[in-house]
């Protein structure tokens, strides 16, 4: 089914759409919460939950493209699991490692962080991305935003593992030297 027709069948308040939306785009939003929280089960919630949460925010939302509205809901609720997890019991994992990864460029994820300087932020990264040559932003994205390891990821480009990372640590000083410039601080 067309995603135009999906969102049709949320704003008719159809339960249809939370079928479709799960049988397009469920297995996608599971790849995206496990690479985060490294269990199925609790992917399996997340997954769950984003489709409660599309449910309530269709409408007014009118999302065009499907498969990044869901997996920005699935990786925020996934996120927020791993953080109340994490904070429960130390915790490690490949979003921790991914984190870890890029706070040399962006610093942590201090929340009395000024809206002023997480908007500077967000803008400079959306400048930075748009900029980079289209597979080293597809590398760094799969890592970093959909938490991919650095070896399904060589696997899916069909490179190997040290390429991957050797773009990631390029890509990863770039941003760095990027946002120094901008005057972002770190």
């Amino acid at each position: 089914m067309e995603d135009n027709a999906i969102v049709a069948l949320y704003w008719e308040r159809s339960e249809e759409a939370i079928r479709e939306s799960a049988l397009k785009y469920g297995g996608y939003c599971s790849v995206v919460a496990r690479n985060i929280l490294g269990s199925r089960e609790d992917a399996e919630e997340c997954v769950n939950d984003t489709w409660m949460r599309a449910w309530n925010a269709i409408p007014p939302d009118r999302p065009r493209a499907l498969a990044a509205y869901f997996a920005s809901i699935t990786r925020r609720l996934a996120l927020d699991r791993w953080r109340r997890g994490r904070s429960a019991k130390a915790g490690g994992g490949r979003a921790a490692l991914c984190l870890d990864e890029l706070e040399e460029c962006v610093g942590s994820n201090d929340p009395g962080e000024e809206a002023v300087v997480r908007i500077a932020l967000k803008s400079a990264l959306d400048r930075f991305l748009a900029g980079l040559k289209p597979e080293a932003r597809e590398i760094f994205m799969r890592r970093y935003w959909a938490f991919s390891s650095e070896r399904e990821i060589a696997r899916d480009r069909g490179m190997s593992v040290e390429a991957v990372r050797m773009s990631l640590s390029r890509t990863r000083k770039l941003l760095k030297e990027t946002l120094e410039k901008e005057g972002i601080g770190i």
